[in-house]
């Protein structure tokens, strides 16, 4: 009887959960719009509106840029900033009314309900709705979440959503106070709230978010399950914490908030800072590193692989492309800068043992490499010139053997593109694979190592040793 039933519980399709999630982010939306156009009032509304947009444009391309070594799809991005503006924001208004009033009603004071409410529940309920968007991410794409870049980089568009409608709030009943009081611009609470949530502290609500990112960012890629559940914890009590500090520094005191923005906040900002340029750079030297291996199999050519680890280089092939092959190159070119960094990762990740071992890890490669392929009689002509333009040759050839060395049992073991004289497999599954591969995917075929590519029919793919085993096939 379970059996028959168990069909009929499969896990939704990707197309249902899209659709779901959408519905979703629509209904809060509205909601959230009319929830706050009421408290502020239509001119309120506008006028806050318009002031909180100025700084999410500069948020989200910094965040952008700390991804650019292996971007995140845009609708993945577009939805954690969906969710932090409307969802997030939709339960962190109404959590914290209600636990408010709640407090008030029980204590019959309202001011330290105010007070316990911006210290003790704000931070709380706050965090904890917007890291819901890390999690979802984690539990359906983490093939997406390659490290603590990728957690910093989805959190930091949450937040970021989160902190463009709660500035809305705030600016749009400043604005309707000052219209109250008649109060001038210069003297006016719209002018102090602008300076102090925009001017003095945009990265604030980002900051304690991208703790919880780097922690769900580093359980993606974590071996012992114990650190997939603990580091993402770790860094939401980081973030409650430090959340909490910042609501709370107008308790210390008349210099309070400049005491804790001065002494912890600028401090944490700067230390976050240099952590993200760090990452960046280590994600880079990562893509040199793998990279070089699928070059040494036959994949790339040599050129490509320091201008695939140098962003300069990535932007200036792109407007090579497009150049002589006009926008549709320019694309082409981009799609295969992704590709050949997540596959670069995806292999790094299984080196070190990523849980478990990338399962998926032989499915994604292959296809992976199968898109390169594809892609390469664009890419490669323009990213070779833009590594002679940048300069960036030779030297590459260091990366070639990552430390460690790996065996022909290593699950990430570089698979090489085999050329037609090669002997055929004996097996009959390996020559349908061909024949499929033949009527799918144009390939191109190397006639030497290095020599120009000319158009042939697919190759089947077969694992190889790495450089430094017994060879490369």
């Amino acid at each position: 009887m379970f059996r028959a039933l168990r069909p009929v519980f499969t896990r939704p399709s990707g197309t249902v959960r899209t659709c779901v999630l959408l519905v979703l982010l629509a209904a809060t939306g509205i909601a959230i719009l009319e929830l706050v156009r009421e408290q502020t009032g239509t001119p309120g509304f506008f006028v806050g509106l318009g002031l909180a947009l100025l700084p999410v444009a500069p948020l989200m391309a910094a965040f952008r840029w700390l991804g650019r070594a292996a971007p995140a799809p845009w609708p993945q991005l577009l939805f954690c900033f969906g969710w932090g503006a409307c969802t997030a924001a939709l339960i962190a208004i109404l959590a914290n009314n209600f636990a408010t009033e709640w407090i008030a009603a029980a204590t019959a004071d309202p001011s330290g309900a105010d007070r316990l409410g911006s210290v003790a529940i704000a931070p709380v309920v706050e965090e904890s709705a917007k890291a819901a968007a890390l999690l979802l991410v984690f539990a359906f794409r983490r093939r997406h979440l390659t490290g603590p870049a990728d957690g910093f980089v989805v959190a930091g568009f949450t937040a970021t959503g989160f902190a463009f409608t709660e500035n809305i709030l705030y600016l749009g009943n400043a604005f309707v106070q000052d219209l109250a009081d008649g109060t001038g611009v210069l003297d006016s609470v719209t002018a102090a709230t602008f300076f102090v949530r925009v001017v003095l502290s945009p990265f604030a609500h980002p900051l304690f978010t991208v703790l919880t990112g780097l922690g769900v960012g580093a359980a993606a890629v974590g071996v012992r399950r114990s650190h997939r559940i603990c580091l993402p914890l770790l860094g939401l009590a980081a973030a409650m914490g430090m959340h909490a500090l910042w609501n709370g520094s107008s308790q210390f005191g008349d210099h309070g908030f400049y005491i804790v923005y001065a002494c912890v906040m600028v401090p944490a900002f700067g230390l976050l800072v240099w952590l993200a340029v760090r990452i960046r750079h280590r994600r880079l030297r990562a893509v040199a590193d793998e990279l070089a291996l699928y070059a040494a199999a036959g994949w790339l050519a040599p050129a490509e692989v320091p201008a695939l680890a140098s962003m300069p280089a990535r932007s200036l092939a792109r407007a090579l492309a497009r150049r002589s092959g006009g926008r549709a190159a320019g694309r082409t070119v981009a799609r295969y800068e992704a590709d050949a960094a997540a596959l670069a990762l995806l292999r790094n990740r299984a080196r070190r043992g990523g849980p478990p071992l990338e399962a998926d890890f032989a499915r994604r490669e292959r296809e992976l490499l199968h898109r390169l392929w594809q892609h390469r009689a664009t890419a490669a002509p323009a990213l070779a010139r833009a590594a002679v333009l940048e300069e960036l040759l030779p030297p590459w050839s260091h990366a070639a053997q990552p430390a460690g060395g790996v065996t022909v049992a290593d699950p990430a073991a570089v698979p090489g593109p085999r050329r037609e004289e090669a002997r055929r497999e004996g097996t009959q599954r390996e020559g349908a694979l061909r024949e499929e591969m033949r009527r799918e995917e144009p390939f191109l075929r190397r006639s030497g190592p290095w020599t120009p590519a000319t158009p042939a029919g697919p190759s089947s793919i077969r694992p190889c040793v790495l450089p430094g085993g017994d060879g490369v096939r």
